[in-house]
Order: structure tokens, then sequence, then C-alpha cells
């Protein structure tokens, strides 16, 4: 029907009212940080004290990693090209998708479901490594093109273990780096998405918001970049690697169409 309400759990607004998950917005900026109302805003309720600590760890993990990621890229170009600011954001946060930016939601979906499953973290990560394997495909999260050791993983871990957030999800996750290494012989190392799937899972959080905590990151170092781009750079300038060989068809000639 046309006259229909829908629904809505996050905020109520009225005339000099505000309310997120119903706190007033005026308190919530007095009292709580940032992290605190994306916790809130995201999973319904404030963080206790120690839920605050990790969330925040999460959100500062990975708010930038250089210039060569594709969505650093993306927003670097568009700026480049002479779009406004919101724009090249905006074409960063479009550049990622489920190669980039992708494997927390990926990896955080194979390992809730797999914790459900009866077996030990041990005997749960062989077997998966195993159907894997079997039908050719990479587990998320793990391996990374620059560091044999992830520093954020580390840390991460660290705190997860502290604050007492290091469950079942997380021993799936370390146990699975063993069982990779043993079945290809190589190490691969869980990367910073493997491990907030991980955490996240561990806290609660449903998988598909991998790719949210992702972007809330993110965002900020593309607002960077794009800035940076902007103010220091010139317009329309070569970015990223253009060292192309062509290896297409060899000059041909179209040939006339004139029949008279």
């Amino acid at each position: 029907m046309a006259d229909e309400k829908w629904k809505s759990t996050i905020t109520n607004i009225g005339p000099g009212k505000i309310e997120v998950r119903g706190y007033p917005i005026e308190q919530l900026m007095e009292h709580r940080s940032f992290a605190d109302v994306i916790f809130l805003t995201l999973k319904g309720e404030l963080p206790e004290p120690a839920e605050a600590e990790m969330f925040e760890a999460i959100l500062v993990s990975s708010v930038d990693h250089g210039v060569s990621p594709p969505s650093v890229l993306g927003a670097r170009n568009s700026i480049s090209a002479g779009n406004a600011l919101n724009a090249a954001v905006a074409a960063g946060i479009l550049s990622i998708g489920d190669v980039h930016g992708g494997a927390i939601e990926q990896a955080a979906r194979i390992m809730q479901e797999w914790v459900r499953k009866p077996g030990s973290p041990t005997e749960l990560a062989r077997q998966l490594v195993d159907e894997l394997t079997a039908k050719n495909r990479r587990m998320p999260g793990y391996g990374h093109r620059l560091h044999s050791t992830d520093p954020r993983t580390v840390k991460l871990f660290e705190k997860a273990e502290r604050l007492k957030f290091s469950g079942r999800h997380i021993e799936l996750c370390k146990e699975i780096e063993n069982a990779l290494e043993a079945k290809s012989g190589k190490r691969l190392p869980i990367n910073v998405d493997g491990a907030i799937a991980a955490v996240t899972s561990d806290m609660g959080f449903d998988y598909r918001l991998g790719k949210g905590f992702f972007i809330l990151s993110r965002t900020v170092g593309l607002i960077a970049h794009a800035f940076e781009e902007w103010t220091t750079q010139r317009p329309m300038r070569k970015l990223g690697d253009t060292n192309c060989e062509y290896i297409g068809p060899a000059r041909r000639d179209v040939g006339s169409t004139d029949e008279s």
C-alpha cells in the first residue's frame, strides 16, 4: 500500500532529535569515540571496554597500505582526471571487490561455516584444506605479496588473546595456516584480512559485514591519497604500470569499399 511505512532500527530523527540505536547523538558526541559509534551502528549496542579496544585496532589495521592497491590507484587516477574529491573516493571504493578487499568476507564465511562442524580445529583445518585443494580453490586471507609475517596480524592476535576474544575461529584460522603449509610445502602466512575475519567472527559479527570493515578503514587512506594527488601533483599524470606490450594483430588495412 502507498501509505505503508517501512521500518528501520538504526536512527530515530525528529525536530531537535537525533537518536542512533536509541542514544541521543549529543551524548554519543560527548562520551563515546567514533569507533564506539561505528560498533553501535553496526551491531546495535555500545561496545564493552574490551570490545571497544579490539574494534579500534581492527579499524586502524587497514587504514592504508601505500600507493599500489587498486583502490588507491583508482582514487588517484580519478582525481588526476579532474574529478571532485567525493568522486575520487567513490572510484577508490568501487575498486574494492572480491580480490582486493573481499577476503575478509570470504574467509569469515568459511570460518563461520566450518567452526559449526564437529571436530577439533586441527582436524577441521585439514579437512577444509583438502576440500579446497580438491576443488582447486585457494583459501582467502592467507599469503601476502610483501609480508612474510604481517605485523598487523601479529598485533590483532596479541590483542585478541589479551582481551579474551581468542576463540574457536582464531584457533581454526591458525590451524588453517599450518594445514596449508603441510599440504603445499610452503608457508602462506595469515594476512590482515584473515586475521580480521577470525577476530570479528569470534566477536560475533556477521561475515557479510567483511567488506564493510575494509571500506570503513580504507576510506581514510583513500581520502588522504586523493587529497595528496589533488594538491601536490599535476593533473592527468601517468599512474600505475604503463609498461604495456602490445600483442594484438599486426598492422592491416581496411581496404576500399568504393564499388564505383
